[in-house]
């Protein structure tokens, strides 16, 4: 049998210990910051029903949803034969397919607030850190399989919510190191209003994922594609100053009303946008540069108020975070009138961009701190009380098994970057004071077991 090549599948990959190490860092960080504001965890399945999933991303993210073959004989079972073979895959998906990979943590929550609505008190502040998988092509800073870290609150709308969510990005980026980042806003209501003045609310959908592609095909492909999706010249001229929209968020606020004067829900969604800065004067950012982007849309169908997304100003990469008011999500699940927000981190984006800044620390508690090398069975037995002591004391540690020659041991401390060493052997046995080492000096002195333990703490 001829050997395989071993490989991944294209966008995913593998993660070594010191990549594990930073993932967590950024993970656990987060998900501290959701705590502090009283979001709980939970966790969905990896697949879903396919019809569960469907419809909900918009035609663009339909096509990217991960399909799983019906297990056993799909073909049969899916009674496809000469008649139905030929179906296109819209019509032919459903009859062998009736899973998919989930590919946001955002409509497996609707369903999972409805599927539990009677168990959950409400608002339900919930955060969820799990993968999610998109059919997309891999480039830099855009996986087929990565991880989301979500929070979302259903059941409340209030908008002190979005302020919080806008609290929650500047605390917890602020956290993890990054000195510039700017969160952009922008409300769905006003998009509509824009599409109403210039009489095209039938096609709210067609503008908004056009003009969200404004910052990657420039003006002049945002046009393109809307006259190719009927838009008039007329329509174009007057909604080129609102997409164009200039200067500080409140003069921005002040042309929309100018602008939407004629459209209520569009003067609704500037009240709210006013509301949620007026919060955040209250509570002023760490970080974060909080802007009004009249060109953020997020293509997605389901978002009907706030709409949010970040960017790093620090390095060339795409949004890492994003999220929105939904106010009719879990009626796609038969519960009406219960109005939901949430945001996501893109954590891979972030490790990237950590990576590329160098802002990982370079010690951590999550490595070994001290090895204990000794040089026979017998070192290795005087050495398991310490071990044991260590251990007790929260201190992450490591006996090297008796037999190896010290250098080995010495490079295998080296090589797992674990920045202490204690060295047992006959002289340290009989006195009791043990080669207490820092591998990063070389400094090397002589300790008891209780001071080595006092020192590590």
């Amino acid at each position: 049998m001829a050997s395989i090549k071993p490989s991944v599948p294209k966008g995913t990959r593998d993660f070594s210990p010191i990549e594990m190490v930073k993932r967590n860092l950024i993970f656990d960080t987060i998900k501290s910051v959701f705590r502090k504001y009283g979001y709980q965890q939970i966790e969905t399945p990896t697949m879903e029903k396919l019809d569960t999933l469907t419809g909900k991303y918009g035609e663009e993210g339909d096509k990217l949803i991960f399909k799983i073959l019906n297990s056993g004989d799909f073909i049969t079972d899916a009674k496809i034969d000469s008649s139905n073979i030929n179906l296109n895959f819209k019509k032919l998906t459903p009859l062998i397919s009736g899973k998919a990979l989930r590919y946001d943590l955002t409509v497996p929550f609707a369903r999972y607030v409805v599927m539990h609505q009677n168990e959950i008190t409400f608002p339900f502040k919930r955060f969820q850190v799990q993968p999610v998988w998109r059919a997309d092509r891999p480039q830099r800073g855009r996986y087929r399989e990565f991880y989301q870290c979500d929070a979302d609150v259903v059941g409340s709308p209030s908008l002190l919510n979005e302020a919080e969510f806008i609290m929650i990005y500047d605390e917890a980026l602020s956290k993890l190191g990054l000195k510039d980042f700017t969160i952009k806003i922008n409300n769905r209501k006003i998009l509509s209003g824009i599409a109403e003045v210039i009489g095209k609310a039938d096609n709210i959908i067609d503008l908004t994922v056009a003009i969200d592609k404004l910052d990657k095909i420039g003006l002049d492909g945002v046009i393109k594609e809307l006259l190719e999706k009927g838009f008039t010249e007329a329509d174009i001229e007057k909604l080129k100053p609102v997409i164009l929209l200039d200067g500080s968020n409140s003069v921005k606020l002040h042309s929309l009303r100018d602008a939407l004067a004629d459209s209520p829900i569009g003067l609704k969604g500037c009240d709210e946008l006013e509301t949620v800065f007026n919060y955040i004067t209250n509570c002023p950012l760490q970080t974060a540069t909080l802007e009004l982007d009249i060109t953020l849309a997020r293509g997605l169908n389901y978002y009907t108020g706030a709409i949010f997304e970040v960017k790093t100003n620090e390095v060339a990469m795409g949004s890492i975070g994003g999220g929105g008011r939904y106010d009719d999500l879990t009626g796609m699940f038969g519960l009406k009138d219960l109005t939901g927000v949430g945001i996501s981190f893109g954590a891979d984006r972030i490790y990237d961009v950590m990576e590329e800044l160098n802002l990982f620390p370079t010690t951590t508690n999550q490595t070994t701190k001290v090895l204990i090398c000794c040089f026979d069975s017998e070192g290795e037995t005087f050495a398991l009380p310490l071990l044991h002591s260590l251990r007790k004391n929260n201190i992450n540690a490591e006996l090297y098994p008796a037999g190896a020659k010290i250098k080995k041991q010495m490079e295998y401390a080296n090589n797992k970057a674990i920045p202490y060493t204690v060295l047992i052997g006959s002289d340290e046995m009989q006195s009791g004071l043990l080669a207490f080492k820092d591998m990063t000096s070389g400094l090397q002195e002589k300790l008891s077991a209780e001071e080595i333990v006092k020192l590590l703490l």
